[in-house]
């Protein structure tokens, strides 16, 4: 197994662990999770840290839901075919909610230190705004095919869509929050009645 593969195989089977345990798993738990010895773990990253980072940057590639995105179906109505990349963009913010969480609750915070360059942001093709780019782009691709009947462009659309559904996330975390569906329904259909 190449250094790169046996990396991946280690923060793939190390994820689920820094989201239960922080920054407080041990390396025993590691090797248990991966199903190598502990040695193993540190020919593949010099350190915990460089293993956290390189789990926390894992975490933050929208790869997944881009290919979850991608999977969605063209010929279903629109709406299922939003509230699909709605839960899939949700399940990603979940994941890395958690991660974060659970690494800051557990008293891992990386400051930046100030002789070095402020890139940590970019974890996924140059970062954040790339990620935001490439999951509005997806979404676009699901409003195309009813382009035509569309009160405004698909990637103004998709925009709409990512700032209500990232939006709702962070500011309503109650009872009253708006499931999946309901968020699709008022954005297809508006928050009046017809008469």
């Amino acid at each position: 197994m190449s250094v790169e593969a046996r990396r991946a195989m280690i923060v793939h089977a190390v994820l689920p662990l820094l989201m239960e345990h922080g920054a407080n798993v041990t390396t025993s738990q590691i090797a248990r999770a991966a199903g190598i010895g502990e040695g193993t773990i540190f020919r593949a990253f010099k350190d915990k840290d460089e293993l956290f980072d390189a789990c926390t940057a894992e975490a933050l590639r929208p790869d997944h839901v881009l290919d979850a995105i991608a999977e969605i179906p063209v010929d279903q109505p629109l709406e299922d075919r939003l509230v699909e990349a709605a839960e899939a963009l949700g399940a990603h913010l979940e994941r890395m909610g958690a991660l974060m969480g659970a690494l800051h609750a557990s008293g891992r915070l990386r400051r930046r230190d100030p002789e070095q360059p402020h890139d940590d942001h970019k974890t996924w093709k140059g970062g954040r705004r790339e990620s935001m780019n490439a999951m509005r782009g997806a979404i676009t691709e699901l409003f195309e095919p009813e382009k035509d009947r569309l009160r405004l462009p698909p990637e103004q659309l998709a925009s709409l869509f990512l700032t209500l559904l990232f939006g709702g996330r962070r500011i309503f975390a109650d009872e009253h929050a708006a499931t999946t569906r309901q968020v699709v329904d008022v954005f297809l259909h508006g928050a009046v009645e017809a008469q």
